[in-house]
C-alpha cells in the first residue's frame, strides 16, 4: 500500500512557481485556486485602496493584498491566501517581518466572491478563519452588492448596498457604504 505524505507548509512554499497557476494548501494537499476574473480584482483594488489610506493613516498595522499566504493551521498544514488581509502591529515580529508565508493567521480576512466559487466552499472557508483566530471576515458578493460580516464566536450578518460597513473592533473608526465597494468606473 501506498501512503501519500503531506506537505508541510515549508514544502509548499520552497515550491517553483508554476506560470499561469497559483495553489493553497488544504490539509497538506495542494489546491490549485483558479485565477481572479477583471471584476473580482478591480473590487479587490477599490477595496484594498480604502483599507490601507484607513490603516496607514492610523499606523494600525499591515494590510495586503492578494497572494499572501498564511498558515492556518499545523498537522497537517493548512495556509490560505485571502484577496485581502490585515495584521496588527501588536502581532508583528519584532525581529521583522516573515521573509516568506505569514506563520499565524490574520487578524482580518476579505473574500471576493468569483462567479466559480461555490457557496459551500466559501462558508468552509469563512469557517476556517474564524477557527484558526482570524477575528473579522468579510465575504464580498458583487452580483447581489451585499457583504457577509463573520465575526469569532458571533453571529454572521449581511449587509446591503444602502448599509454602512464598519471595521468593528478590529479596524476601529473604518466606515464605507456597502454599495461604494462595487461603484465599478465606467468608461466615458
Amino acid at each position: 500500500m501506498i501512503t501519500k505524505q503531506a506537505m508541510t507548509a515549508e514544502q509548499f512554499w520552497e515550491m517553483p512557481e508554476v506560470p499561469g497557476k497559483r495553489f493553497e494548501l488544504v490539509d497538506g494537499e495542494l489546491i490549485e485556486v483558479p485565477a481572479a476574473g477583471a471584476l473580482h480584482n478591480l473590487i479587490v483594488a477599490i477595496l484594498n485602496n480604502l483599507l490601507y489610506t484607513f490603516v496607514s493613516g492610523r499606523n494600525l498595522g499591515l494590510v495586503y493584498g492578494d497572494n499572501t499566504s498564511y498558515l492556518l493551521r499545523h498537522n497537517p498544514d493548512r495556509m490560505r491566501i485571502p484577496d485581502l488581509s490585515f495584521v496588527a502591529w501588536a502581532r508583528v515580529p519584532a525581529d521583522g517581518l516573515p521573509g516568506g508565508f505569514w506563520p499565524i493567521p490574520p487578524d482580518f480576512a476579505v473574500k471576493v466572491v468569483s462567479p466559480t466559487d461555490r457557496v459551500e466552499d466559501v462558508r468552509c472557508k469563512v469557517d476556517e478563519y474564524l477557527e484558526s483566530g482570524v477575528r473579522l471576515v468579510w465575504v464580498l458578493w458583487p452580483d447581489d452588492r451585499t457583504v457577509q460580516v463573520h465575526i469569532r464566536e458571533m453571529p454572521s450578518r449581511t449587509l446591503g448596498a444602502e448599509d454602512e460597513l464598519d471595521g468593528g473592533d478590529v479596524l476601529p473608526g473604518f466606515r464605507v457604504r456597502v454599495g461604494d465597494l462595487f461603484n465599478i468606473p465606467t468608461r466615458p
